[in-house]
């Protein structure tokens, strides 16, 4: 489990950093057209990944995600996290 957290973790920095035009990016910040059924909304890829970084206390994760740099940082420190000392 610890793994593909990790792995979305890295996959939304990169899908961040896209250029507007890609596919990928339109598919993620983009809205569909029409109405759902009534219920319970379903849960999305990007709840999971919130659900994370609340976990992890990251804050602002979208400017963050804009600096690879950072962005880089802030998964190593995941990642020391999760193995333990």
């Amino acid at each position: 489990m610890t793994v593909i957290k990790i792995r979305r973790l890295e996959w939304l920095g990169h899908v961040i950093r896209m250029s507007e035009t890609r596919s990928v990016k339109k598919i993620f910040e983009g809205k569909l057209e029409g109405r759902r059924g009534g219920g319970r909304p379903r849960f999305r890829w990007i709840n999971d990944v919130e659900d994370d970084l609340r976990t992890l206390g990251v804050k602002r994760w979208r400017t963050k995600a804009l600096d690879r740099q950072e962005w880089a940082s802030i998964i190593r420190e995941d990642k020391a996290k999760v193995k333990g000392p």
